[in-house]
């Protein structure tokens, strides 16, 4: 059942029209997912696992510039789409076999609920930031100032776990003042 639902996912984000090295961002984002998921929770259940190669399955279809600029804008934008992956992914694992319990629970994993006081979904939330530090970060500083990027780290690191900010520390050669977001 978890290779079927990795395959609808795949399936999925392969129609993506943005392309990341050679092949869509969306297939090419799952699958650094389900990567750095398996490095850091080798242990991790289907679900979870589901949830992180599904986490933005064809997050292309409800484009940001659909959304006003702003903060506001960008949180009803990231809200839909949590709302959006919850449904799509729920979907996918009842095509899989999976039963009403799992299609329920991949929801609240996707749309954050409980972030802080449920394993799976800060499991969820760290291995979404070491994602975007190992592979997205770079490009992403360079369209910020540094001002602003400062705060959007300090935001990363708060959504991770205490374990998670450590780990970032050894593992990302973070220079000041961001590395201090992380040992806070």
């Amino acid at each position: 059942m978890l290779t079927r639902a990795f395959d609808l996912i795949d399936a999925a984000n392969r129609a993506d029209p943005g392309m990341e090295e050679r092949q869509p961002a969306a297939l090419l984002y799952g699958q650094r997912m389900s990567a750095e998921l398996d490095r850091l929770f080798p242990h991790a259940n289907d679900v979870l696992r589901i949830a992180a190669r599904g986490q933005h399955v064809e997050r292309w279809l409800l484009p940001r510039a659909d959304y006003a600029q702003g903060r506001e804008g960008y949180l009803e934008w990231r809200r839909e789409q949590a709302r959006r992956h919850a449904g799509r992914v729920a979907g996918i694992l009842a095509e899989a076999g999976y039963d009403r319990e799992a299609q329920d629970r991949v929801g609240v994993l996707l749309r954050k609920e409980g972030l802080k006081r449920d394993a799976d979904v800060q499991a969820l939330e760290d291995v979404i930031c070491f994602v975007f530090l190992r592979w997205y970060f770079q490009p992403f500083a360079g369209k910020h100032a540094p001002d602003a990027l400062l705060k959007i780290v300090e935001k990363t690191a708060r959504k991770m776990s205490d374990a998670g900010r450590a780990r970032a520390l050894v593992e990302f050669d973070l220079p000041e003042p961001f590395a201090t977001a992380f040992r806070t």
